[in-house]
């Protein structure tokens, strides 16, 4: 099942087969989606686990030419999943919407070139599978503020309860993004 938000992020939810074994499920299938209009060609798997409840990862995106899709599920936890519109000519620019994405509900997240992406774990030992259409970049990864007030995103948790980098610390606020995407 597919449905899509108001930022035109899409959201998924893989079909489970079930027998007295427990199920099978196809998460990510080519041909399905390029039905679906989205013709991604995934180049690389990432995987994070998080101990801890309440970690912090973003607001992450990496500029052209190495700007991928993100395909973004939770195989273990749970997690807050939070995209920023990035697109300068896009009336949302600036704009978030956000989903809990988590094992038991088997939803994913499909992020389109031009977002940045941040979760928060809201179960400790939470892992998170990422599929990506462009093979990561140190040069070219960038982030935004991921508690930025002018983004008015409402974590679930309070600041004394995060578990940040110090690079995640030190991004800009959207006033000072000098966006990439048009």
């Amino acid at each position: 099942m597919i449905s899509s938000s108001q930022l035109g992020v899409k959201i998924l939810t893989p079909r489970k087969n079930y027998d007295r074994r427990g199920y099978f499920s196809e998460v990510y299938k080519k041909k399905e989606f390029a039905e679906a209009g989205f013709e991604i060609d995934f180049v690389q798997d990432s995987h994070s686990f998080s101990a801890q409840k309440g970690t912090v990862r973003g607001l992450h995106f990496q500029v052209p030419p190495f700007a991928p899709h993100k395909l973004v599920r939770v195989i273990r936890g749970a997690a807050f999943d939070v995209v920023v519109d990035l697109r300068r000519s896009s009336s949302r620019y600036g704009r978030h919407e956000s989903v809990v994405l988590s094992a038991s509900t088997w939803n994913q997240v499909l992020v389109p070139i031009g977002f940045a992406h941040g979760l928060m774990t809201l179960e400790a030992d939470t892992e998170v599978l990422y599929k990506v259409s462009d093979y990561y970049s140190p040069a070219h990864d960038k982030g935004l503020l991921w508690n930025d007030p002018v983004l008015g995103i409402q974590w679930p948790l309070p600041v004394e309860e995060v578990l940040l980098s110090e690079r995640d610390r030190g991004h800009p606020g959207l006033v000072e993004l000098e966006s990439p995407f048009t």
